[in-house]
């Protein structure tokens, strides 16, 4: 992989020194990218010699990188602080220096990086045409803007855009929770990894720099064209661009119509792959088939018992009306038996005379007269 790297400073349009430092080189086995931005802060030659000190320190502590990648990180920062204070408290006209950085290890075999952050230098995620912003400028300024009090175009002019609250050489030691961010994020093939100073971000928003990244080129086009935004903005101070690379060809599953032979053999693959399936199920299913089938013949029987026996009740129910119909009567059977007419009863009587003596269509019943209910023997006559 080659030009997935490059790194660019330039002191501005207003200052004659630059007190910003940069690293951009891999690791000396090879395995890791390292990035760093550092600007310094102090007076005139103060900042200049904190980031030198930073810079020396942490390449020195990530020379032989191995293990675990952001302990390795923190531990670098907190050499480069001890450092910077000694020096600060050895030497009078230094007793201001401090600096702020952004540090990452990409590593581009496993497509991740790490990165720790101290202070107000950025790092950016160029990913499909989109920016994100990764680490959160430790000042107040930054807090307001991060959190959304204040807009981007605010938070640059803002009277206290450059007071930080964080800084390599502020105090004699800093802890891993309390000071420093860290973390880790997928670096995927295509995506570009940006680490500047404020010069490039106190110039130039978010809109353009995303545009002078997605109009593409090398790296040193890109970084060429947002040192030449941040001092066509104004240049007031030290402008840093450090990018990164994952340069590995992106895996891309373009549709190809496949030729006949191919199909062929796909074919026979995903039969020889299926046969013990298919046939573990083909005899599964015969097992169900007999079960099934064994229930369908029975009920088949049933029903057709039943079909016969209700055929056979039809014939011989209707045989035995016809043989009763045209047979002659039996002359040596007895006379039937003649049934006497029955007797009405009281209540009979006296319902048969009402109705007998009611005039017109409406018939009124009192209920002294009917105190129980009528059983009705014979056929009442209404006329």
């Amino acid at each position: 992989m080659t030009d997935n790297y490059f790194g660019i400073t330039d002191p501005g349009r207003q200052r004659t020194n630059n007190e910003d430092a940069f690293i951009a080189e891999p690791s000396s086995n090879g395995r890791y990218t390292i990035a760093c931005v550092i600007d310094g802060v102090g007076g005139y030659s103060g900042g200049e010699i904190a980031a030198s000190i930073a810079r020396e320190t942490i390449l020195k502590r990530l020379s032989g990188l191995s293990g675990e990648v952001i302990p390795a990180l923190t531990d670098a920062f907190g050499a480069a602080n001890e450092n910077i204070w000694q020096e600060r408290n050895a030497n009078k006209e230094h007793n201001k220096m401090a600096c702020v950085a952004t540090l990452v290890v990409a590593d581009l075999s496993s497509n991740q990086f790490y990165y720790a952050h101290l202070g107000d230098t950025r790092l950016y995620l160029f990913r499909d045409g989109s920016l994100v912003k990764i680490s959160h400028d430790q000042s107040f300024v930054g807090f307001l803007e991060d959190s959304g009090r204040l807009s981007e175009s605010d938070a640059m002019k803002h009277l206290k855009r450059n007071e930080i609250d964080k800084a390599l050489g502020f105090k004699m030691s800093i802890g891993d929770d309390d000071d420093i961010e860290t973390g880790q994020s997928p670096f995927l093939p295509g995506d570009t990894m940006l680490l500047c100073s404020d010069g490039l971000t106190d110039m130039v928003d978010k809109a353009t720099i995303t545009a002078a990244m997605a109009d593409g080129g090398s790296l040193k086009a890109i970084g060429n064209r947002l040192i030449e935004a941040a001092n066509d903005g104004g240049g007031r101070d030290n402008i840093t661009v450090v990018l990164v690379k994952n340069d590995k060809e992106r895996q891309q599953h373009a549709a190809t119509k496949p030729s006949e032979n191919t199909q062929t053999e796909k074919a026979k693959g995903v039969a020889e792959q299926g046969r013990q399936p298919a046939i573990a199920n083909m005899v599964t299913g015969k097992r169900q088939g007999k079960t099934y089938k064994g229930w369908a013949i029975f009920l088949l029987l049933l029903v057709i018992g039943l079909a016969v026996f209700c055929l056979w009740q039809y014939v011989t129910y209707g045989i035995h009306r016809e043989s009763s119909a045209g047979s002659l009567p039996d002359t040596t059977q007895k006379p039937p038996r003649q049934q006497l007419p029955r007797q009405r009863n009281a209540q009979e009587i006296k319902l048969q005379n009402a109705i007998d003596h009611s005039k017109g269509k409406l018939l009124l019943l009192s209920d002294t007269a009917f105190k129980s209910p009528i059983i009705i023997s014979q056929s009442i006559i209404i006329f």
